[in-house]
């Protein structure tokens, strides 16, 4: 089992940055993906980047080149850097862990994910 907590969210101004935390408590956690996704009023939830536990990443397409993420397992901590932050970046952002432990590939489909945080609100001022 796994509990995540997100911390970090804030308001900010487009153009700028934000870093959010997520800390997993639980003894499997370097050996799991862990994601990002977004969910903003009216819409879907959606995915954001994701770190597998081999060291690969995968990226939406409209946050490539502007987000990035990180973890730290001797912290069990995965980390979302966001940069040139948009007022369409506004969102409850939500850390996620892969459901299973040594996926082959990065999961970037919510379904793929098994623990969830309570999410995190970023705004976006313009």
């Amino acid at each position: 089992q796994l509990q995540l907590v997100e911390s970090g969210g804030g308001l900010v101004q487009a153009g700028g940055s934000l870093r959010l935390s997520c800390a997993a408590s639980g003894r499997t956690f370097s050996s799991r993906a862990m994601g990002w996704f977004r969910q903003a009023p009216g819409k879907e939830r959606e995915f954001v980047a994701a770190f597998s536990w081999k060291g690969a990443t995968s990226y939406a397409d409209s946050v490539k080149g502007r987000f990035t993420i990180s973890r730290e397992n001797a912290k069990n901590t995965v980390y979302l850097q966001m940069n040139s932050l948009k007022p369409e970046d506004t969102a409850v952002y939500y850390c996620a862990a892969d459901k299973s432990v040594h996926s082959i590939s990065v999961p970037v489909s919510a379904p793929d994910y098994g623990y969830w945080g309570q999410g995190t609100q970023v705004t976006v001022s313009s």
